[in-house]
């Protein structure tokens, strides 16, 4: 998310961190190269055209040309421009009013509509207790009905019943009377898409808004798709009232103009970004944290709140304990690997973390990636519960088997034995183990446990 801009913007803060003095000619030269960068990033021309003269109006002042660290001054400018263009603070959905209360999700076909209904009923459900029934209003495409009630299973989640033949209008009326006699807080309402913005779709979607009411009309947006997303928000919103925006995919996007555009050229909030697959990678908007990320600030906050998302309390109890002893067996070692995965494997964590854009490139110069992960779980479920405890059990011919079960080598499983004792001999020297940071699923010095013997040296 953002990498490009962010490795783009980075260049350019660095030249003007290592002068001590700055001139306008100097801010100048920055501006133009910050108009580049976020124009490369797809940022839509007239925001790109605003935001630079906005910096520059401030950048070029007294207080930021004789500040005793004018490069730094400059970076402040831009950040907090950023979060003005970004919205300035995060907007939750609204649920002010008698439930059920409809939410309506709007979008052009192959956006991510439905399951990005199904991400935020399972937020719903899980972070805000609400009882939550989805139905599909999608009566064109072909097994969209049946998608949402498979999905509507993985996420526990109610469906409304198919009715074969039912018209939208139809489905949205059942799906209100069903969400009032039921007892439901909210009622999500998956509608058709199209291929591109016709009368027909926006016929069809007036006729359903005006019959539920909708408290929230969210347009789902593929953040992929660059400018064509922002002119596709602003038509939406011209034609049926978008309240908030769901960007997609942006676990995709290196560039992330759409989001940067989105807000300022529509002037709805973007108020939920879809960060992966699961139904469970769906992060709020924070204009804030998302612009210390792209300019490499991190957002050490988000990866605290992810860690508290995941970890099992009691497993983390008994590590502490261990820890504490001076034990870490390869069970543990493999508890942490999965950890790490569930907050979003190693690319997820390192764009969370401040600094870390050198780390990040030599990462992908090394070509690590989060199948090593993988990899290196496998080999751990290939030993014995024995071997997982002692590790010294593992002679040469044990190491063949492990290898062969898990699809792996020699070479790697002895990787993976030596990354597990600097590991742990790290645990036995530490002595005493701060309890809160291992708590929050990262231990004094903040990686997790395993990840510091995959960075390159």
């Amino acid at each position: 998310m953002f990498d490009t801009l962010s490795d783009r913007l980075g260049q350019v803060f660095d030249k003007l961190k290592k002068r001590a003095i700055l001139t306008e000619s100097d801010v100048a030269e920055a501006m133009r190269e910050v108009r580049v960068a976020l124009l490369e990033a797809d940022v839509a021309l007239p925001v790109v055209k605003d935001f630079v003269a906005r910096v520059r109006e401030k950048a070029v002042g007294e207080a930021v040309l004789r500040s005793v660290t004018p490069g730094q001054m400059v970076i402040k400018i831009v950040n907090d421009e950023l979060i003005e263009m970004l919205g300035e603070e995060s907007e939750g959905l609204d649920f002010a009013a008698t439930p059920p209360v409809a939410v309506m999700m709007v979008g052009l076909q192959g956006s991510g509509k439905t399951t990005s209904t199904a991400k935020i009923a399972l937020r719903l459900k899980e972070k805000e207790k609400k009882r939550v029934l989805m139905a599909s209003l999608d009566t064109r495409r072909p097994a969209a009905q049946e998608q949402l009630k498979v999905l509507g299973e993985q996420a526990d989640v109610r469906t409304l019943p198919i009715v074969p033949g039912q018209m939208p209008a139809d489905i949205a009326r059942r799906a209100m009377e069903a969400g009032r006699l039921g007892g439901f807080d909210v009622v999500m309402l998956d509608t058709a898409g199209r291929l591109h913005v016709d009368e027909a779709l926006m016929a069809e979607l007036v006729a359903v808004r005006d019959i539920t009411g909708p408290t929230e009309t969210l347009l789902v947006a593929d953040a992929l798709t660059g400018q064509d997303a922002v002119n596709i928000a602003r038509q939406f919103k011209d034609r049926i009232g978008v309240t908030g925006i769901v960007l997609t995919r942006m676990d995709g996007d290196g560039r992330g103009g759409a989001a940067l555009s989105m807000r300022a050229v529509t002037g709805c909030p973007i108020k939920l970004i879809g960060t992966g697959e699961r139904l469970s990678e769906l992060e709020a908007f924070h204009p804030r944290r998302i612009a210390g990320r792209i300019l490499g600030m991190g957002d050490v906050v988000s990866l605290v709140e992810k860690a508290q998302e995941t970890i099992d309390q009691e497993e983390a109890e008994k590590l502490v304990a261990k820890m504490r002893k001076g034990q870490f067996d390869l069970d543990d070692y493999r508890s942490q690997l999965r950890q790490l995965q569930k907050m979003g494997g190693m690319g997820g964590m390192l764009s969370l973390l401040p600094g870390v854009a050198k780390v990040k490139k030599q990462i992908a110069e090394a070509n690590i990636d989060d199948g090593i992960f993988r990899r290196q779980e496998a080999i751990i479920n290939s030993m014995t519960p024995a071997e997982r405890r002692d590790a010294r059990l593992l002679n040469g011919s044990r190491k063949r088997r492990v290898a062969e079960g898990s699809g792996t080598s020699v070479p790697e499983v002895n990787r993976l034995l030596k990354q597990h004792k600097q590991m742990a001999l790290m645990m036995r020297k530490m002595g005493k183990v701060d309890k809160k940071a291992l708590m929050r699923g990262m231990p004094p010095g903040g990686m997790p446990p395993g990840m510091g013997g995959l960075l390159p040296r």
